[in-house]
């Protein structure tokens, strides 16, 4: 079974920091595309950063210069470090992997979600 794990989100002040993490567990045969994306309630879902299998990153403008996506092929696990964090970063944040699984064929998949707030 193909699933997403995600952690470390949480409560940061403006001007820190946070790593996201989200891992593949599970009967995976190749990760291609992982993402990041992040929901405020009321708004549509947004895509922050994306990077490829072979390390191509792409970033939202409104992150460019703060936040790293990055991840470990090894580990089928993917990163985003995310600095000099204001208030209009709270959201809740997604990881999205295109997988496909030793048994399965080639579909996206979701983490279940996890909060991040800044605020003093």
């Amino acid at each position: 079974q193909v699933r997403l794990v995600e952690s470390g989100g949480g409560l940061v002040q403006p001007g820190g920091s946070l790593t996201l993490s989200c891992a593949a567990p599970g009967s995976i045969f190749v990760i291609y595309t992982m993402a990041w994306y992040r929901q405020v309630p009321g708004n549509q879902r947004e895509l922050v950063a994306v990077i490829s299998r072979g390390g191509t990153t792409t970033y939202a403008d409104s992150v460019k210069g703060r936040f790293t996506i990055s991840r470990d092929n090894a580990r089928n696990t993917v990163y985003l470090q995310m600095n000099s964090l204001k208030p209009e970063d709270t959201a809740v944040y997604y990881c999205n992997a295109e997988i496909r699984g030793i048994t399965t064929a080639t579909s996206h998949y979701w983490g279940q979600g996890t909060q991040v707030t800044v605020s003093s």
